[in-house]
């Protein structure tokens, strides 16, 4: 299987995580998508094409119910995701852009390495396994190398990452800088790790709990509640769901908030996101990620944003 540069004027591409997909999109190669993976939604049409893989955990009502399914699957030694293997061998791709970096968003590299030597013996692979900020834009430069196009993903870098610096540079002048806690899942509760605490520096927060790179740990109820210092604004966007399918939880959420002794409950400021959209997806849309917890953490200065991204989250109100 070749992993070399070697490129092919028009590729054809299978994209197996959304994240990839909306890279490839941004670089301008949408048109040259011969697959996606069952998640891919963004842009709109990519839904329209060839669907790769398919999901072994039923969508349950309740995020606790997800959670023991997923694990349950893991205990059992296999991957939450099943590679169609037939409509990746009919789609023949060029070049197959996958990860390795958890095996709970997108099907596992392995059974994507060993598919594609059997199938696609002169496929490329591109691996992404993006833990901070920094990874997107090396992801963004290995995409358009496969595609033979490296002055694309500089032109893009340049773009997201003036976009950012703007955001901080409005951030530094703000006084208040509050704690942030980001949460990940709802039941049990994990923490926003891997790129967030560093899109909450860059907004002018203060990350609770991890630090860049980090993981999404797991904390207990006790443990959330001797937080300290305790967070001022709070974020919840559990990881592949959208705005309206985490309202659904609303009530489970309000039990989790009422009990916590912490300044963002008693002034309000618990917001609930559009995590599948935002926040989750290591791709393009992470700047719009921070325009959304920008309008979050500091609503008066950022109103600009929060106009812009007001279908996109919620304040959770106390019963």
């Amino acid at each position: 299987m070749s992993t070399s540069t070697d490129t092919v004027t028009h590729p054809r591409v299978a994209s197996l995580l959304p994240a990839a997909t909306e890279i490839v999109c941004a670089l301008g190669y949408g048109g040259q998508l011969v697959g996606v993976s069952h998640e891919c939604d963004f842009p709109p049409g990519v839904e329209k094409k060839p669907v790769m893989t398919r999901s072994k955990v039923i969508q349950r009502e309740s995020s606790g119910a997800i959670d023991r399914d997923v694990r349950q699957v893991l205990r059992d030694a296999l991957g939450v995701y099943d590679l169609e293997l037939e409509a990746l061998r009919s789609a023949a791709p060029d070049v197959i852009v996958t990860q390795d970096l958890c095996d709970v968003c997108a099907v596992s590299f392995e059974e994507v390495q060993r598919a594609a030597n059997e199938l696609l013996p002169g496929a490329k692979l591109v691996n992404l396994a993006p833990t901070r900020l920094d990874d997107l834009w090396k992801n963004l430069r290995q995409v358009a190398e496969a595609f033979g196009v490296p002055e694309r993903a500089e032109g893009l870098i340049d773009q997201l990452a003036s976009r950012l610096a703007d955001i901080s540079h409005r951030a530094k002048h703000l006084a208040r800088r509050p704690h942030v806690l980001s949460i990940e899942w709802i039941d049990p509760v994990m923490i926003g790790g891997m790129w967030m605490p560093e899109l909450i520096e860059i907004v002018g927060g203060r990350p609770l709990v991890t630090h860049a790179g980090d993981h999404a740990p797991t904390l207990t109820h006790e443990e959330l509640r001797a937080l300290d210092p305790a967070p001022d604004v709070v974020l919840i966007k559990p990881c592949g769901f959208s705005l309206e399918r985490s309202l659904m939880e609303l009530e489970t959420l309000r039990d989790l908030i009422e009990e916590m002794p912490w300044p963002a409950k008693n002034d309000g400021d618990v917001f609930l996101a559009d995590g599948n959209a935002y926040f989750n997806r290591p791709g393009p849309r992470l700047v719009e990620s921070a325009e959304l917890l920008a309008a979050v953490v500091h609503p008066f200065d950022f109103m600009d944003f929060g106009a812009k991204h007001a279908d996109s989250f919620v304040r959770v109100a106390r019963r």
